[in-house]
């Protein structure tokens, strides 16, 4: 093989390489824009709204994981309806407690891709660790509505 054929070959090669380098960035970039939403304060008050401004978007609204965001997960998200079902027909409270507070890492909630919500609330209310508390009561009551029955 000459030499300008080797440099023709080594510099596709090189120009191959870099597309493929430029393009498996350009995904990451773009997984990164998708898990990193800003959150949007709601009042502890109500667990519908929460679930509506902080779950819905993967979980659906109505609680069975066909949420607008989900296609983009690399884990599809958990049918919320189906925990009391799962768990011998009883609702399993203080795993989803532990889930949404981000102490657990059993897959209930796809791994660790789902924001830990305790540190989020935590910063909403700016360290109040009673309406943490109380935020994760109440989405974890709603959470409960949505079991089948």
């Amino acid at each position: 093989m000459s030499m300008k054929k080797l440099i023709l070959v080594l510099t596709a090669l090189f120009v191959c390489a870099c597309t493929v380098v430029a393009q498996d960035q350009a995904k990451d970039k773009k997984e990164t824009v998708i898990q990193h939403v800003p959150i949007k304060a709601t009042s502890p008050i109500s667990g519908k709204d929460m679930y509506t401004s902080y779950c819905a978007v993967c979980h659906g609204t109505d609680g069975k994981g066909g949420g607008p965001a989900a296609p983009a997960l690399k884990t599809a998200p958990t049918d919320l309806t189906q925990l009391s079902k799962n768990n011998g027909g009883k609702y399993p409270s203080l795993k989803v407690s532990a889930s949404i507070h981000g102490e657990s890492a059993f897959p209930a909630h796809g791994s660790k891709e789902m924001p830990v919500w305790g540190s989020l609330f935590w910063n909403l209310s700016g360290g109040h660790q009673g309406e943490v508390q109380q935020r994760v009561a109440n989405l974890n009551k709603y959470i409960e509505s949505l079991q089948a029955k």
